[in-house]
């Protein structure tokens, strides 16, 4: 099963529809969006898919845009931290704005990953037995990249796809 993983929409429409488009291409099912998607108008961008929503810094309505996503779907997920698993695989999010959340997230030892935001730049690391990755960002106002990473959770391949 693959998911997707994007973070730091940043009001950038065009670069988030064109994240969902590459989504329903490679037939992704859930996407992991780790904060500062910015405006709940965005949230019927991602409705076609389950979405697990990490509240980031820059998500002033952040209980609007949680709403708002589970209105689409009860199996959606709004808050600061999750913890979970998906097919087998136990994965933890946070925005990641707060150091010490993701270092306690990752040190525990009880996660196969551990998915964040907010650096704008992509990272694959093994820290442990823990895979922590950052897709990177589709907007903000630093210069860099802007990209998103698909996980096949069963081989654990990543792959990050620069957005144009």
């Amino acid at each position: 099963m693959q998911i997707g993983i994007l973070s730091d929409t940043h009001n950038h429409s065009q670069n988030l529809q064109a994240a969902m488009r590459i989504f329903k291409q490679k037939d992704v099912q859930t996407i992991f969006h780790c904060g500062d998607l910015t405006r709940v108008e965005f949230v019927p961008l991602l409705a076609d898919f389950r979405v697990i929503y990490l509240a980031g810094n820059g998500d002033l309505l952040w209980g609007e845009i949680r709403q708002s996503l589970l209105d689409l779907n009860p199996e959606n997920f709004g808050g600061l931290v999750f913890e979970g698993e998906i097919e087998g695989v136990r994965i933890a999010a946070a925005h990641g704005q707060e150091q010490g959340v993701l270092d306690n997230l990752t040190r525990s030892g009880e996660y196969d990953y551990v998915f964040y935001g907010h650096s704008h730049r992509h990272k694959d690391l093994q820290v442990g037995r823990t895979r922590l990755i950052n897709p990177g960002a589709l907007g903000g106002l630093k210069v860099e990249p802007r990209s998103i990473c698909l996980l096949d959770l069963e081989s654990g391949q990543s792959e990050f796809i620069d957005i144009l």
